[in-house]
């Protein structure tokens, strides 16, 4: 399998050396989840220092961060404090109120900027971004009152998605005629919402990518995914499609990455629809189907985080090894009907099996409590393997 790296403009080291913050130096991030554990991680074996910023005290990043502001994402005193202490600052889920990044840009370095998780943090500009850039998507009606919702016809059966805060299946509603999407919308108390035709798809895929503050595009081999229950399940790659799909997301990609002006690491999810493949949402973030590339990648998606806020070179993303990523939820400790702890010794006992474990206090069901990773050279036996491991931890019960 090849490891060449599939990058953009090989001139990757930053042209004003005095722009790269180097080692040793405060980093920030906004947001305590798993992301921003995984970063805070990265930032340490490369020699930085973090402040994480998130309301949970029994945050997973907050715990192991240099230091932890347990305060609200718009608190005052809070983004001082970032500002002044923090040379570079990212954000690790979407949701963090854009005026924040607005806020602490005026001071200190920000990526991604705040216009590009406004327009990630709405599904209406994000479906607009897309079409006006002439990017494909498929048939969408913007919902901002129950008149908008369309007669029966052809844009049924569909998913009725609210604009904001929608997540993991969360805020989302299958509805197969006009009455099913109005009963929903009131459900969702007339929130605006987005109205998606549900299409036949052949297949889901994704492209986790890196932009530098030059343009320099540091792209990951386009993954394979499947979910359950709205919720990612497990992600393969290289994905088992052709060879012109995979290079046609790599490209939609980029071109979306620089039509946004886009400076950080980016998630981009497709539906495949015959030979045709549709812009479905972007993350303004490391993404969970990029979880992968922590085993199976040069160089994973979190150093290259931590490498684009720095201003230092774009590292090698290629891949040594096939890959299969699994969510782990916690329904694994509760698939009994009472609380239990997974069989984890079962998992651990296949020896190219990478276990990541969030540090999260407490499973509920669908909270996701970590993932696995199974890498090797044969990608049958690594999905084999995955599977049965999926199943020793009863995943998916």
């Amino acid at each position: 399998m090849s490891s060449r790296a599939n990058i953009q403009n090989q001139s990757l080291h930053p042209s004003n050396e005095s722009s790269v913050i180097q080692p040793a130096a405060m980093l920030g991030m906004l947001g305590g989840g798993q992301l921003g554990r995984f970063f805070v991680i990265a930032a340490h074996e490369m020699g930085y220092k973090v402040t994480v910023l998130d309301p949970d005290k029994n945050s997973p990043a907050g715990m192991i961060a240099d230091v932890h502001l347990c305060a609200a994402y718009d608190d005052a005193a809070a983004l001082k404090t970032m500002a002044e202490t923090c040379a570079a600052i990212s954000t690790e889920f979407e949701n963090v109120p854009a005026e924040t990044l607005a806020t602490l840009a005026t001071s200190t370095i920000v990526h991604p900027s705040a216009d590009a998780v406004a327009i990630a943090q709405h599904r209406i500009k994000e479906k607009t971004f897309f079409k006006e850039a002439g990017l494909p998507i498929g048939p969408f009606v913007a919902v901002t009152r129950e008149s908008d919702l369309p007669e029966d016809g052809d844009m049924y059966p569909a998913v009725l998605k609210v604009a904001r805060f929608g997540y993991d299946g969360k805020g989302q509603a299958r509805v197969a005629n006009q009455a099913e999407a109005k009963a929903a919308f009131q459900n969702f108390k007339q929130e605006v919402c987005v109205l998606e035709k549900m299409l036949a798809l052949d297949l889901e895929v994704s492209v986790v990518l890196a932009r530098d503050v030059h343009g320099n595009i540091a792209a990951f081999p386009t993954a394979e995914n499947s979910h359950l229950n709205g919720i990612l399940d497990i992600s393969i790659a290289p994905a088992r499609c052709s060879e012109v799909i995979k290079a046609n997301a790599q490209e939609l990609a980029k071109k979306l990455a620089a039509r946004l002006n886009y400076v950080g690491v980016l998630g981009v999810e497709f539906f495949v629809v015959g030979n045709q493949l549709l812009i479905n949402e972007i993350a303004p973030r490391p993404h969970n189907s990029g979880h992968y590339t922590l085993d199976a990648c040069i160089t994973n998606q979190f150093e290259q985080q931590v490498r684009v806020i720095t201003g230092q070179a774009l590292g090698n993303p290629g891949l040594h090894s096939n890959a299969v990523m699994v969510n782990i939820l916690g329904d694994s400790w509760l698939y009994s009907g009472k609380q239990k702890e997974p069989a984890w010794d079962k998992a651990f006992a296949h020896g190219n099996l990478k276990m990541h474990l969030y540090g999260k206090h407490e499973p509920r069901k669908s909270r996701k409590m970590g993932h696995f990773t199974v890498i090797g050279n044969d990608a049958q036996a690594v999905l084999n393997t995955a599977k049965v491991a999926r199943s020793e931890l009863h995943i998916g019960e």
